[in-house]
């Protein structure tokens, strides 16, 4: 049962805060409706500003959401991703998330002008283009929109594309990405982007442009849009040794 909280070394509001994180991370369930000002204030003896301080760090580090009207709600399981080379499924698993996918589309088609230079295509050479939407426990995540070369990966639209790709690359071609080169950058969704997401136009998303080797030849080129609150990114950074250059 809720009780009030006292005077101590640790702010009110970092009480309630470490209160409010334990119920909707432990008790509650994404989606779930937070109780009322109101009743905070009630349940804890405590100031509305005590509650909006508490509430507000909640939503700025993407535990809670607002919605105007409403009420205050807990939000989505964020998505962790730390930089390595995987697929999304794999890491999907990992986190204990079950990852499922929907091919928008899968087609021979001639490739765009970027992706004849991010993969140094010859005249002719022939791609297959496939789109699809990614989710994580039935929530939209990303869109990822690739190019693959069809001499490389004959057939390849052939097979279960709500799957992993790099699994069927492995598997049916003999073939693994072991190497990719990938820019990150944050953008505006556009409206088929925001549709896909579940998101407004105009919401910020993180962009990748990535290009993926196996044994140094360029096999994808992949576009994709992440909901910024849904994935995040984390990476571990080292201090390099400082060498005396040789001459």
């Amino acid at each position: 049962m809720p009780v009030h909280l006292r005077d101590s070394q640790i702010p009110k509001h970092e009480q309630l805060r470490a209160i409010l994180l334990h119920r909707c991370t432990k008790e509650l369930q994404p989606g779930d409706l937070m109780p009322s000002e109101r009743k905070l204030m009630e349940d804890y003896g405590v100031s509305r500003i005590t509650v909006r301080e508490a509430i507000g760090q909640l939503v700025n580090d993407g535990h809670l959401v607002r919605v105007r009207g409403k009420g205050t709600f807990v939000a989505s399981r964020t998505v962790q991703s730390r930089l390595h080379l995987a697929s999304f499924s794999e890491e999907m698993r990992a986190q204990g998330l079950t990852p499922t996918t929907v091919v928008l589309f899968a087609r021979l088609e001639k490739p765009s002008a970027s992706t004849i230079r991010a993969l140094g295509l010859v005249d002719g050479e022939q791609t297959y283009h496939i789109k699809r939407l990614r989710l994580a426990d039935a929530e939209p995540v990303s869109v990822d929109d690739g190019w693959y070369r069809a001499g490389l990966l004959p057939e390849l639209i052939d097979h279960d594309l709500s799957q992993s790709i790099y699994e069927a690359v492995r598997n049916h071609y003999g073939l693994t990405i072991d190497r990719a080169e990938q820019t990150v950058k944050a953008t505006a969704a556009d409206s088929d982007t925001a549709t896909l997401l579940g998101t407004k136009r105009g919401a910020p998303v993180l962009y990748f442009d990535r290009v993926s080797f196996s044994g140094g030849e360029p096999l994808e080129h992949a576009e994709s849009w992440y909901r910024c609150d849904r994935y995040q990114l984390s990476m571990e950074v080292e201090g390099g040794r400082r060498t005396t250059p040789r001459r």
